[in-house]
């Protein structure tokens, strides 16, 4: 039991390093907190024009959630916790990323660590809905749209290849609070307000 903790905070607090914040401080740039949509995630910080900033949060956001899932497999090997600890760290690092305890609770929302995440608990996974979110992307402009689209066929995905399980609701929960993450998108998606891919912030 107190390895499942270890494990669960562990997974929790490494998803509470917000990268889009550390990184446009390192790089002597605006808190990505006070421009364009006010969300520190690799989408507002390209907003800054600086694409490498961009990318460097993009990089570490799906790391840190690839890796805090990859360690809570090896803790599972090693101390037999089952896959009940893989889905708890999943959401953990999910969480944290989203109501990060360094960052006053006040996160970004989830679609690089979910791909991080999603990569660690299968690759064809990850691919898969990582397919979709550029398909959607390319064609339509807006990173929110798909994310939406990548949000909604990931369990989809994990269900048709895996079958249900632990993971599979960990995968649901992950969507669901991703959408829920969306809710202001989704309503200037639905007004034709919102910004598209590279816009510049405002």
């Amino acid at each position: 039991m107190l390895n499942l903790l270890i494990a669960i905070v562990g997974a929790y607090l490494i998803g509470s390093i917000s990268f889009a914040v550390v990184v446009s401080k390192a790089m002597r740039l605006d808190d990505p907190r006070t421009y364009g949509s006010k969300n520190p995630g690799a989408t507002n910080v390209l907003r800054s024009g600086n694409k490498v900033a961009a990318v460097l949060t993009l990089l570490g956001d799906a790391l840190k959630g690839w890796f805090a899932v990859w360690l809570v497999i090896e803790l599972s090997d090693r101390f037999q916790l089952g896959e009940e600890a893989i889905a708890l760290g999943a959401i953990a690092v999910f969480l944290g990323h989203l109501f990060p305890v360094f960052f006053k609770f006040k996160g970004g929302k989830g679609v690089a660590t979910a791909a991080g995440v999603l990569f660690a608990l299968s690759w064809v996974l990850g691919l898969a809905t990582l397919a979709t979110w550029v398909i959607i992307a390319f064609f339509f402009r807006y990173s929110s749209l798909a994310a939406l689209a990548a949000a909604i066929f990931a369990p989809l995905y994990e269900f048709f290849m895996y079958g249900p399980g632990p993971i599979s609701v960990a995968v649901v929960v992950m969507s669901m609070l991703l959408i829920w993450r969306h809710a202001a998108n989704i309503g200037k998606l639905m007004a034709g307000k919102e910004s598209r891919l590279g816009e510049k912030k405002k």
